[in-house]
């Protein structure tokens, strides 16, 4: 009968918007004593770092910020940053972690683009913010900065951040969001142009991912979490909001080390760590001294490229079950993961390994994964060999690149999330990625667009043509490598133009080393960077 059903609209008893932040809220209630974070030798229980939380949420208030605004940090993985996570949130805003390993035009580039209200800041990196600051074009944010028990510094540049949590109400009314659309988090990724662009989280999806980390984990144990991957990394694949949802433990760690990271794992009974290729590089290269006899078996969560099995053996045997995840900025890090099959336990080892070498299916917050034609939308057909795109759909697919609607309706064209990257679907329905886009390198788990080296070194008046590509690194994972073609009677040598190089970029994005020779083009000019990749 039409209209019988009108009395079940949504209602506050029975609909609230999803949102991670409310599960530091219940760890503290029902688990008031149990340790939440570790840092050095302090410890915060569940009691404190919510009423910590609430105190950066009440103090953010007092400060001016309004529900909105953007709240930036530049920390590593101590407490604060943790806290952010909730009281940026709690507080109605938008938290903005931003990478510490970015020059400082870059991260004043950030500040503007945001633009921030409030930077909190480690001691040791006020002086690259105090450039930054000085570069920057729109008003510049209040800077509070925390000074690390474990590094000792001063704060320098702005209000200490224990001062400015005094200022705060540890009993601090916060509300959840109004709409679980509302955006949560920013964070900034390398763009094919260069500049960094902004790739907007909301509540749903961070909840939704946070949760399925757990599900993939599959710990049967509350998580002790080492924090051996940047938390300005898509929010640490939300994991800083995952920890909270089984009341388990943070360890932070400030560097990633290999002595510090066997420590944590003996002593504190590490069970969990994600990282790229690099951190099982760093475990593996462990001195004898350094090496500690795990209590349980470690699972390591990895990305980028599927580790080889002589690595895998290798941290099989130093105590660690390894797990291929693939996703990307704009879907809340992991949403891809290549679930094992306990049938394929008796396989011969190098079809294990052929096996474990694919990325995988859909993670379970994922709605949908697919490989398409990238020209007419349709699937690519199973059959582990036809080229498509990887396509995503789902509520842990970003809101949109931040102030870039041309590029939001690009890449959400025909109703799927492009994410760029080429890959086969193989009968059983697990992907494979077979090239990645090709502006991209991804460097020890840092995206770096050879655009825009290439724009520095053109920018050397010896350089006719520059092009880079991605070449494998034992340790990095890939590194980029310039191929450069110098301008007839001009001359420059290796070391000047890495100088050059330098001098205008974040380390990491300098290229591992230079090659000069006259560079493959088609007939109408076009470099020919494929030729560049098989040199290697």
């Amino acid at each position: 009968m039409p209209g019988r059903d009108d009395f079940l609209a949504r209602r506050e008893a029975n609909f609230q918007p999803l949102s991670p932040i409310g599960q530091l809220e219940r760890a503290a209630q029902v688990f008031p004593a149990r340790t939440a974070i570790i840092h050095g030798a302090e410890r915060t229980d569940y009691a404190g770092f919510y009423a910590r939380s609430r105190r950066l949420a009440s103090a953010l208030r007092v400060a001016g910020v309004a529900p909105g605004d953007v709240v930036s940090t530049l920390l590593f993985n101590t407490p604060p940053q943790l806290e952010a996570h909730y009281g940026v949130p709690m507080a109605g805003a938008v938290l903005n972690a931003v990478n510490t390993r970015l020059s400082a035009g870059e991260i004043g580039y950030i500040l503007d683009h945001a633009p921030a209200r409030v930077v909190i800041v480690d001691a040791e990196l006020v002086p690259l913010v105090a450039e930054a600051l000085w570069q920057m074009v729109m008003p510049k944010p209040q800077v509070v900065v925390y000074v690390d028990p474990t590094a000792p510094g001063e704060a320098g540049l702005g209000v200490d951040y224990e001062a400015f949590l005094a200022g705060g109400d540890p009993a601090f009314d916060w509300a959840m969001p109004g709409d679980e659309w509302d955006t949560i988090s920013l964070n900034y990724t390398s763009g094919t142009t260069g500049r960094p662009k902004g790739i907007l989280y909301h509540h749903r999806g961070a909840a939704l991912l946070a949760q399925s980390n757990l599900l993939h984990a599959n710990l049967g144990a509350p998580p002790v979490y080492l924090w051996t991957l940047p938390m300005f990394h898509c929010n640490g694949w939300c994991f800083p909001w995952s920890v909270s949802y089984a009341a388990g433990t943070h360890v932070c760690l400030r560097q990633v080390r290999a002595g510090p990271i066997y420590d944590a794992i003996a002593e504190h009974g590490v069970n969990l760590l994600c990282g790229a290729p690099i951190v099982m590089s760093v475990i593996l290269g462990a001195s004898e001294a350094e090496k500690r006899a795990a209590p349980r078996t470690v699972r390591f969560f990895t990305a980028a490229a599927p580790p080889p099995e002589s690595v895998l053996a290798a941290m099989a045997a130093a105590g660690f079950e390894v797990t291929h995840v693939y996703g990307l900025t704009e879907v809340y890090g992991p949403a891809v993961v290549n679930e094992w099959n306990d049938a394929w336990d008796s396989l011969p080892a190098d079809e294990q390994a052929r096996l474990k070498a694919r990325q995988g299916v859909r993670y379970a917050a994922l709605e949908a994964l697919s490989v398409r034609d990238p020209e007419t939308l349709a699937p690519v057909p199973a059959d582990g060999e036809t080229l498509g795109e990887v396509m995503f759909r789902g509520n842990v697919v970003m809101k949109g690149v931040h102030k870039d609607p041309e590029a939001t309706e690009k890449v959400f064209a025909g109703g799927w999330f492009h994410s760029g990257d080429l890959a086969v679907t193989h009968p059983d329905g697990y992907v494979q990625l077979r090239d990645r886009a090709k502006d991209i390198i991804i460097s020890g788990g840092e995206n770096i667009s050879s655009i825009e080296i290439e724009n520095v070194l053109h920018a050397h008046p010896a350089v006719a043509f520059a092009a880079v590509v991605g070449a494998p690194h034992e340790k990095w994972g890939e590194t980029p490598v310039a191929h450069v073609e110098l301008k007839p009677g001009m001359e420059v040598d290796e070391a000047t133009l890495l100088d050059f190089v330098r001098e205008r970029l974040a380390r990491f994005k300098c290229p591992s080393r230079i090659e000069f020779h006259e560079l493959p083009k088609t007939s109408t000019g076009k470099i020919q960077k494929y030729a560049l990749r098989e040199r290697g």
